[in-house]
């Protein structure tokens, strides 16, 4: 019988043990999740302005010319019908 307790206490350890690192990566993993977020800090967070048919985000931190462009017409092949059942495996 002593040794069935033994081997509980042992079951009992692991498993705080495992609780334990669980809690501890998870306080880990919060703090750096808010220290990137300290250091993203943008001076003109910008706004979002309602027109008349679509809404536009004035200001903030992206430069316009950081942003790829898409140039030329679409991607897409004007051939093919796009119709649901058009689409083979």
């Amino acid at each position: 019988m002593i040794r069935g307790n033994r081997a509980s206490r042992a079951t009992r350890a692991t498993g705080g043990v495992s609780v334990l690192a669980g809690v501890a990566s998870a306080v880990a993993l919060t703090g750096a999740a808010f220290f990137t977020v300290q250091q993203a800090t943008c001076g003109d967070p910008g706004t979002y302005i309602r027109n008349a048919d679509h809404i536009e985000l004035v200001g903030g931190c992206v430069d316009g010319s950081e942003l790829p462009s898409h140039v030329g017409g679409t991607d897409r092949d004007t051939t093919h019908d796009d119709d649901a059942g058009s689409y083979r495996p």
